[in-house]
């Protein structure tokens, strides 16, 4: 095995991809992606997406995918060029790859209506499925009324999506709402009406981002208005902290974060409720709660 020899090795990593043995092939496609300065390097993995061996072409798609974004500009023609020209054998992953680097943006215009095609076919037989991310953002509303929802929300754009790809989307857009970065705010994905309840997904509900609180606290308001009551959530399946939003009848009922940020308590809006006050008994918690004088352990809990 040879996958850590470093940069040095690089040549040797790209020379072996044409190895007879597709483990020596595929050890050389993980040398490719440890390695600095890889970026010349991993267009000579886009042959493997066609590899006879399975395992290589899987290999050399997610390697693309990991490392590919930092030199999209270079690999994005080159996978462009292979949904137009071929070869067949690489086609479908190159398109993998195509819509996780760039999304719809990058794909051919014939891809677009394939993938559209595609879509309307299965959501005849879709299910509901469950979302779970690392970072896990909604709104919720008593409403089936996803048209009214979306019209107050000041959505636009809207196209069907299965579960599956509405749930990758939020997963994929989570990823990229990093502080300072608009990314993650462009997509979300809202549900049809489930067990009374219409969701919208996506780190652009955030009630406790520095960027989207604001917004997201009178866009739940202006909701309540219309549908009665309106909630906002955060979680983070990484330890990450969580903070709900509740609103009802145009007024807000109460916003608290604990996410370990030292602005949290700024946020904080309303008295607690009365699940809060059922852990703070258990707790052993003053029935007036100051979050200066909590512990770490109570701000876990």
């Amino acid at each position: 095995m040879f996958t850590r020899l470093g940069a040095g090795a690089l040549d040797q990593y790209t020379t072996a991809l044409s190895h007879p043995s597709p483990i020596i092939r595929r050890q050389a496609v993980l040398g490719i992606v440890h390695c600095e300065g890889a970026g010349p390097a991993l267009a000579a993995l886009l042959p493997l997406l066609g590899d006879f061996d399975r395992e290589v072409a899987r290999q050399a798609q997610d390697a693309l995918t990991i490392r590919g974004k930092e030199f999209e500009e270079n690999l994005v023609p080159l996978l462009q060029r292979i949904r137009r020209e071929g070869p067949g054998r690489q086609r479908a992953q190159a398109l993998s790859v195509l819509a996780t680097l760039g999304g719809e943006t990058v794909l051919p215009a014939k891809d677009v209506a394939a993938v559209e095609r595609l879509i309307r076919v299965k959501l005849d037989d879709d299910r509901p499925a469950a979302l779970w991310t690392c970072w896990n953002y909604w709104i919720a509303v008593p409403s089936g009324d996803q048209v009214g929802i979306i019209s107050t929300l000041g959505l636009t754009d809207s196209r069907p999506v299965t579960f599956a790809l509405g749930n990758d989307i939020v997963d994929s857009g989570g990823h990229k709402a990093e502080p300072g970065s608009h990314d993650g705010f462009t997509r979300v994905f809202v549900t049809l009406q489930l067990d009374g309840w219409t969701f919208v997904l996506g780190a652009w509900c955030d009630p406790c981002d520095a960027e989207r609180s604001e917004d997201v606290l009178r866009l739940c308001t202006l909701l309540s208005s219309r549908y009665g009551r309106a909630q906002a959530y955060y979680y983070g399946a990484q330890g990450d902290g969580s903070a709900w939003l509740v609103t009802e009848q145009g007024t807000v009922i109460r916003r608290y974060c604990e996410t370990g940020d030292a602005d949290d308590q700024l946020l904080t809006l309303g008295d607690p409720l009365p699940f809060e006050r059922t852990r703070q008994a258990e707790l052993g918690l003053e029935p007036v709660w100051d979050p200066a004088l909590e512990s770490e352990d109570d701000a876990d809990e």
